[in-house]
């Protein structure tokens, strides 16, 4: 019976995403409890700070190995954190901007498994 596992730089290709996908997790909860804010009729306040205090690391972090989705994160960064327009309409574009980089990361995702899957051969009991 044959099984496949990762190589060593799919791993690490793996462990980043995976790290990415948490980090954006903790990103969704902060555009969220923004928005129950606005939907209070309270300001947005410090949200989009937050929200680039924890993208700007992430960037880093994805730049070596996922350099697309790095210039993704930027330009998220940039667009959250840009003046102009409502409160609610910065909270439309944080979540816009989070789908599209956690839908890349996703894609990337299969297509590590695909590129670096190496298979294994387990013995018959």
């Amino acid at each position: 019976m044959a099984a496949s596992k990762l190589d060593g730089a799919g791993t690490q290709k793996m462990k980043t995403l995976e790290e990415a996908l948490l980090t954006l997790s903790k990103m969704n909860a902060m555009i969220e409890r923004g928005a129950v804010e606005v939907k209070a009729n309270k300001p947005l306040g410090v949200v989009p700070q937050q929200i680039k205090r924890i993208a700007v690391p992430l960037q880093g972090q994805l730049k070596g190995q996922f350099g697309l989705i790095a210039d993704q994160v930027a330009n998220f960064i940039l667009m959250s954190s840009r003046g102009g327009g409502g409160d609610q309409a910065k909270i439309r574009v944080m979540r816009e901007g989070l789908a599209q980089i956690r839908t890349a990361i996703e894609l990337n995702v299969n297509k590590v498994k695909e590129q670096h899957a190496v298979a294994i051969e387990i013995a018959p009991d």
